[in-house]
């Protein structure tokens, strides 16, 4: 099974920006988006130099959603399993950590990828969030269970009252691992009952997505921002 309502996982924001939202997270009291392959923008590029490319466009996308004033907290994303609690004097990028957890709402999480995935874990009842840079190495190490196990600990979520919702990544047959069915088991196991997932692959769509294989590691950077209302 791929996930509950795997249709309505993701659909076009109305942002000048590029970019999808998740209508499963309607009324969960969060901001969130991923900015897509912007139009016209050059990515063919090494990372930093796509990222500089891409920077004022992730800007604009988080003006128009009302976070540009928050502290932007983002993570080293080195494949791993580690995570940062993170709060208004978190400062620059958390290293060493692939996710990120607060209840802080002066915050905004952010977190990129092309192909790997995204995942966006939200708790309404405490009013916690955690986004999660999952590719085939970090969801092997189990960060998504991790993340849940911390959220339990940090912030005293019950797994029932979580949804889980994976972004766009790369699948078979265009990737030899379907991390993505794992992410969906690790919250099972864990007990999310609420797990969405659209089935999209970056791969498949370079109209749409970045994709780090499809394109020889010279590409852009999806977006994903998640924060509290």
């Amino acid at each position: 099974m791929r996930g509950e309502k795997e249709s309505i996982a993701w659909s076009n924001a109305p942002t000048k920006v590029a970019a999808e939202r998740s209508p499963v997270l309607d009324g969960s009291g969060v901001i969130h988006a991923l900015a897509l392959r912007q139009p016209g923008v050059d990515v063919g590029l090494e990372r930093a130099e796509a990222m500089r490319s891409l920077a004022p466009f992730y800007l604009d996308l988080r003006l128009e959603l009302g976070v540009g004033s928050r502290r932007f907290c983002t993570a080293e994303q080195v494949h791993g399993a580690e995570i940062a609690v993170v709060d208004a004097q978190t400062e620059g990028v958390c290293a060493g950590v692939d996710g990120l957890l607060t209840r802080d709402p002066s915050v905004c999480l952010g977190i990129f990828t092309a192909d790997c995935c995204a995942v966006f874990l939200v708790d309404s009842v405490r009013r916690a969030i955690g986004l999660l840079h999952s590719g085939a190495k970090g969801t092997r190490l189990g960060i998504t269970s991790a993340a849940i196990a911390q959220m339990q600990q940090e912030f005293g979520t019950e797994a029932a009252d979580l949804v889980a919702v994976l972004s766009p990544c790369i699948r078979p047959p265009l990737y030899e691992i379907d991390f993505a069915a794992e992410i969906r088991r690790q919250c099972s196991v864990a007990g999310v009952r609420r797990v969405f997932d659209s089935g999209a692959c970056t791969g498949s769509d370079l109209r749409k997505y970045y994709s780090y294989r499809l394109e020889r590691g010279k590409t852009g950077r999806l977006m994903a921002l998640l924060a509290l209302c």
